[in-house]
């Protein structure tokens, strides 16, 4: 069932600091992406990781007492501590620190500017310190920076420049020519209206200001900036040669199929980086997908508001399913959600507690209780047991259409149907009624059956999702029929064999005094 390669990338996280729930939403979100196509047979290359350069390091590490390259070894492995704890599955993690790496940064430098399409100039500009961003007067918001809001300064330094304008018409073209490039469709109108269109300004691609970066190999007081350092790390580490003698990884896997990103670093994957893979004769990234911001209440998170919530202390309080769930369900395809604690506890309650995991406790335990905990032989003697059949067996491919555009949250929805279908099915069948009448053993038969098997096909489907609750559930069905073209039919359950005792999914959660325990008031 092998259906090819899929490489999907996260943007690498800057190592300034411990990574908040909204940044963790992406590795998430890439992860799930990633353990779905895999489920359905392709092989799945799966990058994420660390931008370890820049003044903000440097300063950083300085108010630390750090050698900035010691304060990012400890940022790094925090930042891999929580997509670790968030079970995830990435087939690597890079560090832009690494040799390798930094030495093909120095490369791909140099021959773009022995190609002319980096030249040496003067900046003079506005310039945001924590953005590591030069701006004109036209793009600042309220006299600050448009992207954080913050205070921008006068400065002029030497620099190098990238010929942004020498592809601009060619860039615009592919974008016109590839709808499906720039998702979701609003984000791709706001780049071609609001940067191209206007005319590209040529991009700041050295700084001399800071040491902390790539040395340009040619001119040494030059440090390569940001975006030439963090956008190539998506081909350097796949094994990209200056040369062409590219490795057989790159070869197989790149032009990436999805480079998963926040919106704020949009206008970067889809004009600065589609741009340097022109220059360097590569094919472009299939996708560019700016999701939305995970909003703390109605704010984005950030320090100086004092409103960041942390992942790790997330999977304390209610475990690692729960916080995944959350971030993947209510997270819209092109708006913006939001995070309360409340809003989680009542989302644990209402879809994990009641209707996965009572769906699941009640239909073992009718197993246990009606037939000894053993898979019986169905009998399927009513309409409504092979319209119920009907309906689950239409659930995968609502999930594979969702996946397939993206529409995570939807497809996880489309698996919380398959549950709430079956609980529905409890209510109309009434199993404890069929075992009052020994008349109705048949029919009792193909009720259980029925829904034990729409349990293992929805754990099925959850496996990208909720891996370990998938896998609790493949426990207590005593099978290891995970596999995915089972979903075909409606038979996957062996009959004959002892299901194991049912265990709680997802515990109810008292809010109040979940709250006082998060508050620190228990």
């Amino acid at each position: 069932m092998e259906k090819g390669k899929y490489y999907i990338s996260t943007a690498i996280a800057y190592t300034s600091g411990k990574p908040h729930i909204g940044n963790t939403y992406e590795i998430v979100l890439a992860d799930a992406i990633a353990r779905y196509k895999r489920l359905v047979g392709y092989d799945v290359y799966f990058q994420t990781g660390t931008d370890e350069h820049g003044v903000k390091i440097e300063e950083k590490a300085a108010l630390n007492n750090q050698q900035p390259q010691e304060f990012v070894d400890d940022v790094a492995l925090e930042i891999r501590r929580i997509w670790d704890i968030m079970n995830t599955s990435y087939d690597r993690f890079v560090r832009t620190t690494n040799p390798g790496h930094e030495e093909k940064v120095a490369q791909i430098f140099k021959k773009l500017y022995a190609q002319g399409d980096i030249y040496k100039g003067e900046y003079q500009g506005l310039y945001c310190t924590p953005c590591e961003s030069f701006w004109t007067e036209s793009q600042l918001v309220d006299g600050k920076c448009p992207d954080c809001g913050r205070e921008v300064k006068p400065a002029t330094e030497e620099a190098y420049f990238f010929k942004m304008s020498k592809y601009a018409s060619r860039l615009e073209q592919y974008i016109n020519e590839h709808p499906e490039f720039i998702q979701p469709e609003s984000r791709k109108n706001e780049i071609v209206n609001n940067f191209i269109k206007p005319g590209l300004q040529d991009l700041c691609v050295s700084r001399t200001s800071f040491t902390w970066g790539i040395p340009v190999s040619f001119d040494p007081k030059h440090v390569i900036y940001v975006w030439i350092d963090a956008l190539t790390n998506y081909i350097t580490f796949l094994g990209y040669d200056i040369n062409g003698n590219h490795s057989d990884e790159f070869k197989k896997y790149w032009p990436a199929d999805v480079h998963l990103i926040g919106k704020d670093i949009l206008r970067f994957h889809t004009i600065y980086w589609p741009i340097m893979l022109m220059a360097l004769d590569l094919p472009l990234p299939k996708q560019v997908f700016g999701h939305p911001w995970l909003l703390s209440g109605e704010d984005k998170m950030s320090k100086s508001r004092g409103n960041i919530i942390y992942a790790d202390d997330l999977v304390k309080y209610f475990g690692v399913d729960a916080v995944r769930y959350y971030l993947i369900h209510e997270m819209p395809f092109a708006s913006d959600g939001t995070f309360t604690h409340e809003l989680l506890i009542e989302r644990i309650n209402s879809d994990l507690a009641n209707v996965l995991g009572n769906l699941v406790n009640r239909t073992i335990s009718m197993a246990k209780k009606y037939f000894d905990g053993v898979v019986v032989e169905p009998k399927f003697v009513n309409e409504i047991d092979h319209q119920f059949q009907k309906d689950i067996l239409t659930i995968k491919d609502n999930v594979s259409n969702k996946m397939d555009e993206l529409r995570v949250a939807d497809a996880i929805d489309e698996i919380l149907e398959l549950f709430r279908r079956s609980n529905k099915y409890i209510d109309e069948t009434m199993p404890w009624a069929l075992a009052k009448d020994p008349d109705k053993r048949d029919e009792l038969s193909g009720v259980i059956y029925n829904l034990l098997e729409a349990i293992r096909h929805g754990a099925i489907l959850l496996q990208p999702f909720l891996p370990e609750t998938a896998d609790s559930i493949f426990k207590q069905l005593n099978t290891e029929n995970r596999y995915y073209e089972s979903l075909d039919n409606f038979n996957g359950l062996d009959v004959g064999i002892h299901l194991n005792d049912p265990q709680p999914l997802f515990a109810r959660i008292d809010k109040e005094e979940k709250l006082k325990e998060i508050n620190g008031e228990n």
